[in-house]
Protein backbone atom coordinates (compact mmCIF):
# COMPACT_ATOMS: atom_id res chain seq x y z
CA UNK A 1 0.00 0.00 0.00
CA UNK A 2 1.26 3.45 -0.93
CA UNK A 3 0.52 4.99 2.47
CA UNK A 4 2.41 2.21 4.30
CA UNK A 5 5.48 2.77 2.11
CA UNK A 6 5.16 6.51 2.71
CA UNK A 7 5.28 6.05 6.50
CA UNK A 8 8.34 3.83 6.10
CA UNK A 9 9.99 6.47 3.91
CA UNK A 10 9.36 9.22 6.45
CA UNK A 11 10.65 7.10 9.31
CA UNK A 12 13.81 6.12 7.42
CA UNK A 13 14.44 9.77 6.57
CA UNK A 14 13.63 10.91 10.14
CA UNK A 15 10.95 13.27 8.88
CA UNK A 16 7.63 14.10 10.53
CA UNK A 17 4.29 13.56 8.83
CA UNK A 18 0.57 13.11 9.39
CA UNK A 19 -1.57 10.07 8.57
CA UNK A 20 -5.02 11.14 7.35
CA UNK A 21 -7.81 8.55 7.50
CA UNK A 22 -11.44 8.76 6.38
CA UNK A 23 -13.25 7.60 9.53
CA UNK A 24 -16.88 8.18 8.54
CA UNK A 25 -18.92 9.08 5.49
CA UNK A 26 -22.52 10.30 5.38
CA UNK A 27 -24.15 10.39 1.97
CA UNK A 28 -22.06 10.56 -1.19
CA UNK A 29 -18.30 11.10 -0.99
CA UNK A 30 -15.31 10.51 -3.28
CA UNK A 31 -13.69 7.93 -0.97
CA UNK A 32 -14.97 5.31 1.45
CA UNK A 33 -14.26 5.03 5.18
CA UNK A 34 -10.79 3.62 5.72
CA UNK A 35 -9.13 5.48 2.83
CA UNK A 36 -5.76 6.91 3.87
CA UNK A 37 -3.29 9.59 2.86
CA UNK A 38 0.10 10.57 4.24
CA UNK A 39 1.18 14.20 4.34
CA UNK A 40 4.71 15.55 4.80
CA UNK A 41 5.87 19.15 4.73
CA UNK A 42 6.78 18.82 1.05
CA UNK A 43 4.95 15.77 -0.26
CA UNK A 44 1.66 13.85 -0.25
CA UNK A 45 1.07 10.13 -0.79
CA UNK A 46 -2.29 8.52 -1.73
CA UNK A 47 -5.59 10.38 -1.53
CA UNK A 48 -8.71 10.82 0.60
CA UNK A 49 -10.78 12.22 -2.25
CA UNK A 50 -9.17 15.32 -3.69
CA UNK A 51 -10.78 18.73 -3.95
CA UNK A 52 -11.54 21.06 -1.07
CA UNK A 53 -11.71 18.17 1.44
CA UNK A 54 -8.21 16.96 0.69
CA UNK A 55 -6.77 20.49 0.44
CA UNK A 56 -8.12 21.32 3.90
CA UNK A 57 -6.62 18.13 5.31
CA UNK A 58 -3.21 18.82 3.75
CA UNK A 59 -3.26 22.40 4.99
CA UNK A 60 -4.09 21.39 8.57
CA UNK A 61 -1.65 18.48 8.52
CA UNK A 62 1.20 20.79 7.56
CA UNK A 63 0.22 23.22 10.30
CA UNK A 64 0.39 20.30 12.76
CA UNK A 65 3.84 19.32 11.50
CA UNK A 66 5.14 22.88 11.72
CA UNK A 67 3.87 23.41 15.27
CA UNK A 68 4.74 19.94 16.57
CA UNK A 69 1.18 18.92 17.47
CA UNK A 70 1.29 15.50 19.15
CA UNK A 71 -2.41 14.66 19.63
CA UNK A 72 -4.67 13.36 16.84
CA UNK A 73 -7.37 15.66 15.51
CA UNK A 74 -10.65 15.24 13.66
CA UNK A 75 -11.71 17.35 10.70
CA UNK A 76 -15.25 17.26 9.27
CA UNK A 77 -16.17 18.74 5.90
CA UNK A 78 -19.53 19.00 4.15
CA UNK A 79 -19.40 18.28 0.42
CA UNK A 80 -22.04 20.72 -0.72
CA UNK A 81 -22.12 23.83 -2.87
CA UNK A 82 -23.80 25.57 0.10
CA UNK A 83 -20.99 24.69 2.53
CA UNK A 84 -18.07 27.04 3.16
CA UNK A 85 -15.09 26.22 0.97
CA UNK A 86 -11.55 27.50 0.55
CA UNK A 87 -10.12 25.41 -2.27
CA UNK A 88 -12.96 24.97 -4.74
CA UNK A 89 -16.54 23.67 -4.59
CA UNK A 90 -17.08 19.96 -3.87
CA UNK A 91 -20.75 19.09 -4.22
CA UNK A 92 -20.92 15.32 -3.87
CA UNK A 93 -23.69 15.84 -1.34
CA UNK A 94 -22.20 14.03 1.64
CA UNK A 95 -20.19 14.73 4.77
CA UNK A 96 -16.78 13.27 5.56
CA UNK A 97 -14.90 13.07 8.85
CA UNK A 98 -11.14 12.67 8.77
CA UNK A 99 -8.74 11.63 11.53
CA UNK A 100 -5.35 13.35 11.39
CA UNK A 101 -2.70 11.39 13.32
CA UNK A 102 0.77 12.89 13.79
CA UNK A 103 3.71 10.74 12.73
CA UNK A 104 6.54 12.19 14.81
CA UNK A 105 10.23 11.59 14.28
CA UNK A 106 10.95 8.80 16.74
CA UNK A 107 13.97 9.04 19.06
CA UNK A 108 17.23 7.41 18.05
CA UNK A 109 19.69 5.91 20.56
CA UNK A 110 23.08 4.32 19.99
CA UNK A 111 24.52 2.12 22.73
CA UNK A 112 28.27 1.67 22.38
CA UNK A 113 29.18 -1.42 24.37
CA UNK A 114 26.82 -4.37 24.84
CA UNK A 115 28.27 -5.69 28.07
CA UNK A 116 26.17 -6.36 31.17
CA UNK A 117 24.85 -2.79 31.48
CA UNK A 118 24.55 -2.21 27.75
CA UNK A 119 22.43 -5.31 27.19
CA UNK A 120 20.16 -4.47 30.13
CA UNK A 121 19.73 -0.96 28.75
CA UNK A 122 18.95 -2.35 25.30
CA UNK A 123 16.28 -4.62 26.78
CA UNK A 124 14.54 -1.64 28.38
CA UNK A 125 14.80 0.68 25.38
CA UNK A 126 13.65 -2.06 22.99
CA UNK A 127 10.18 -1.79 24.54
CA UNK A 128 9.82 1.74 23.13
CA UNK A 129 9.14 2.98 19.60
CA UNK A 130 12.64 4.21 18.80
CA UNK A 131 15.55 3.55 16.45
CA UNK A 132 17.99 1.52 18.56
CA UNK A 133 21.58 1.11 17.37
CA UNK A 134 23.74 -1.49 19.13
CA UNK A 135 27.49 -1.15 18.59
CA UNK A 136 30.30 -3.39 19.88
CA UNK A 137 33.79 -4.32 18.75
CA UNK A 138 33.41 -7.84 20.23
CA UNK A 139 31.49 -10.19 17.90
CA UNK A 140 30.54 -12.49 20.79
CA UNK A 141 28.50 -9.67 22.37
CA UNK A 142 26.28 -9.38 19.30
CA UNK A 143 25.44 -13.00 18.53
CA UNK A 144 21.86 -13.89 17.65
CA UNK A 145 21.65 -16.06 20.77
CA UNK A 146 22.70 -13.23 23.09
CA UNK A 147 20.39 -10.69 21.42
CA UNK A 148 17.45 -13.09 21.39
CA UNK A 149 16.07 -11.18 24.40
CA UNK A 150 15.28 -8.40 21.90
CA UNK A 151 13.33 -10.58 19.48
CA UNK A 152 10.00 -9.07 20.58
CA UNK A 153 11.31 -5.50 20.40
CA UNK A 154 8.99 -2.67 19.52
CA UNK A 155 12.05 -0.61 18.58
CA UNK A 156 13.73 -0.90 15.19
CA UNK A 157 17.00 -2.56 16.19
CA UNK A 158 20.16 -2.01 14.14
CA UNK A 159 23.22 -4.12 15.03
CA UNK A 160 26.69 -2.78 14.19
CA UNK A 161 29.43 -5.39 14.52
CA UNK A 162 32.66 -3.42 14.08
CA UNK A 163 35.76 -5.32 15.28
CA UNK A 164 37.98 -2.41 14.19
CA UNK A 165 37.40 1.32 14.80
CA UNK A 166 33.84 1.33 16.16
CA UNK A 167 34.09 5.13 16.29
CA UNK A 168 33.52 5.13 12.52
CA UNK A 169 29.89 4.21 13.24
CA UNK A 170 29.36 7.65 14.83
CA UNK A 171 29.22 9.49 11.51
CA UNK A 172 26.70 6.95 10.16
CA UNK A 173 24.15 7.50 12.92
CA UNK A 174 20.94 9.40 12.12
CA UNK A 175 20.80 13.10 12.97
CA UNK A 176 19.57 13.72 16.49
CA UNK A 177 20.81 10.40 17.89
CA UNK A 178 21.51 10.10 21.61
CA UNK A 179 24.88 8.33 21.95
CA UNK A 180 25.58 6.34 25.13
CA UNK A 181 29.19 5.22 25.56
CA UNK A 182 29.78 2.28 27.92
CA UNK A 183 32.27 -0.10 26.32
CA UNK A 184 34.57 -2.57 28.07
CA UNK A 185 37.69 -0.59 27.12
CA UNK A 186 38.55 2.91 28.38
CA UNK A 187 40.72 3.51 25.30
CA UNK A 188 37.74 2.67 23.10
CA UNK A 189 35.52 4.96 25.19
CA UNK A 190 38.02 7.80 24.74
CA UNK A 191 38.17 7.30 20.96
CA UNK A 192 34.36 7.26 20.79
CA UNK A 193 34.13 10.46 22.86
CA UNK A 194 36.57 12.16 20.51
CA UNK A 195 34.65 11.04 17.43
CA UNK A 196 31.30 12.00 18.96
CA UNK A 197 32.22 15.59 19.81
CA UNK A 198 33.63 16.07 16.32
CA UNK A 199 30.18 15.25 14.84
CA UNK A 200 27.60 17.98 15.36
CA UNK A 201 24.62 15.85 14.35
CA UNK A 202 24.33 13.98 17.68
CA UNK A 203 21.67 15.20 20.11
CA UNK A 204 23.50 14.15 23.28
CA UNK A 205 26.63 12.24 24.23
CA UNK A 206 26.53 10.28 27.47
CA UNK A 207 29.50 8.57 29.09
CA UNK A 208 29.42 6.03 31.90
CA UNK A 209 32.26 6.13 34.41
CA UNK A 210 33.86 7.63 37.49
CA UNK A 211 35.04 11.18 38.14
CA UNK A 212 38.65 9.99 37.87
CA UNK A 213 37.97 8.49 34.44
CA UNK A 214 36.32 11.71 33.27
CA UNK A 215 39.23 13.83 34.53
CA UNK A 216 41.65 11.72 32.45
CA UNK A 217 39.37 11.91 29.41
CA UNK A 218 39.06 15.69 29.65
CA UNK A 219 42.83 16.06 29.62
CA UNK A 220 43.22 13.66 26.70
CA UNK A 221 40.45 15.29 24.66
CA UNK A 222 41.97 18.73 25.23
CA UNK A 223 45.44 17.48 24.26
CA UNK A 224 43.93 16.12 21.03
CA UNK A 225 42.79 19.63 20.08
CA UNK A 226 39.17 19.64 21.19
CA UNK A 227 37.80 22.97 22.41
CA UNK A 228 36.37 23.21 25.96
CA UNK A 229 32.85 23.83 24.61
CA UNK A 230 33.09 20.67 22.51
CA UNK A 231 34.26 18.58 25.47
CA UNK A 232 31.38 20.05 27.51
CA UNK A 233 28.91 18.36 25.14
CA UNK A 234 29.63 15.08 26.94
CA UNK A 235 27.36 14.31 29.90
CA UNK A 236 28.88 12.25 32.68
CA UNK A 237 27.83 10.66 34.91
CA UNK A 238 24.61 9.64 33.19
CA UNK A 239 21.36 8.48 34.72
CA UNK A 240 18.83 9.80 37.20
CA UNK A 241 20.40 10.95 40.45
CA UNK A 242 17.67 9.44 42.62
CA UNK A 243 18.31 5.91 41.34
CA UNK A 244 21.48 4.52 42.91
CA UNK A 245 23.21 1.15 42.84
CA UNK A 246 25.96 -0.65 40.97
CA UNK A 247 24.01 -3.66 39.69
CA UNK A 248 23.82 -3.64 35.85
CA UNK A 249 20.01 -3.67 35.86
CA UNK A 250 19.86 -0.74 38.27
CA UNK A 251 22.33 1.32 36.26
CA UNK A 252 20.39 0.50 33.08
CA UNK A 253 17.09 1.64 34.62
CA UNK A 254 18.72 4.90 35.72
CA UNK A 255 20.18 5.59 32.27
CA UNK A 256 16.93 4.62 30.55
CA UNK A 257 15.00 7.04 32.79
CA UNK A 258 17.45 9.81 31.88
CA UNK A 259 16.95 9.07 28.17
CA UNK A 260 13.16 9.04 28.54
CA UNK A 261 13.39 12.49 30.11
CA UNK A 262 15.33 13.65 27.04
CA UNK A 263 12.71 12.12 24.71
CA UNK A 264 9.95 13.95 26.59
CA UNK A 265 11.81 17.25 26.33
CA UNK A 266 12.21 16.73 22.57
CA UNK A 267 8.46 16.20 22.13
CA UNK A 268 7.53 19.23 24.20
CA UNK A 269 6.67 22.16 21.90
CA UNK A 270 8.74 25.29 22.30
CA UNK A 271 6.98 28.10 24.20
CA UNK A 272 5.36 30.72 22.02
CA UNK A 273 7.39 33.90 21.62
CA UNK A 274 5.84 36.91 23.24
CA UNK A 275 6.67 40.46 22.34
CA UNK A 276 8.01 42.52 25.21
CA UNK A 277 5.67 45.26 26.32
CA UNK A 278 6.93 48.82 26.23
Amino acid sequence: MEWVKAIQTLRAGRRAGVLVTVTSVRGHAPREAGAKMVVASDNVWATVGGGNLEALAIERARQMIASGVAAPEELTAALSDKAPYQHGVQCCGGEVTLLLEPLPVVPSVAIFGLGHVGLELARILARHDIELHLVDSRPEQLTAERLAVLDDAIASVHVHNVPVLPELVVRELPPGTHAVIMTHDHAEDAALCDAAIRNDHLATIGLIGSRAKWARFQRKLAEDGNAPESIARITTPIGVSGITGKEPAVIAVSVAAWLLELFTAERRPAPAHREAKA
